[in-house]
């Protein structure tokens, strides 16, 4: 029996919210691992991925189109935008972990320009400020309603990671805050 892949429509296609001072717009397509794995695989793990997987709260390292967010003592987010197979790479090694493909679980939205700090503070308890939550930053809160991954890329730039059902709502919350914010 031949086995076929079911392509999957973006959840947000079409999708955009451009203001005077924010745009909100879907992520491109990336390719997502949850990364579990105790102190002593680290190294191995992060020669194989071609980057350190960082080891403090908040640290994000980006190396090309792969990025891994720490998100806890043994947790990472992989998020490799050029879409390669993560998977073969994190199989070969031979240290304890757990690598769970999350790529049609999860969807990115972007927040970029003057506004992008007040768009995601309106649904966000969490201090989004340059000086407490600088470039590089990353955390797992909530927005709203919903649990998400907060990703700092850029001064004025911010990679919203939330559940594919849940990305609606975030889109919407999002450019509804986006509306209000001013730089």
């Amino acid at each position: 029996m031949a086995r076929t892949e079911a392509a999957r429509k973006p959840v947000l296609e079409g999708r955009m919210a451009n203001h005077a001072w924010v745009v909100v717009a879907p992520a491109e397509p990336a390719k997502r691992l949850s990364l579990r794995a105790p102190a002593e695989s680290v190294a191995s793990l992060s020669r194989t991925l071609g980057l350190k997987l960082p080891e403090r709260p908040k640290q994000s390292v980006l190396k090309g189109d792969r990025a891994a967010l720490w998100l806890g003592p043994d947790e990472w987010l992989l998020i490799d935008r050029a879409e390669s197979n993560l998977d073969a790479a994190v199989d070969r090694v031979r240290v304890f972990h757990s690598a769970v493909d999350v790529s049609h679980r999860n969807v990115g939205i972007l927040v970029e320009g003057q506004g992008a700090e007040a768009t995601i503070a309106a649904g966000c308890p969490q201090d989004v400020s340059l000086q407490a939550f600088p470039v590089g930053a990353c955390s797992r809160t909530v927005l709203g309603k919903i649990e998400i991954v907060l990703w700092r890329t850029g001064e004025a730039q911010f990679r919203v990671e939330c559940w594919r059902s849940f990305a609606d709502y975030a889109f919407t919350l999002l450019a509804e805050a986006a509306r209000d914010a001013n730089g």
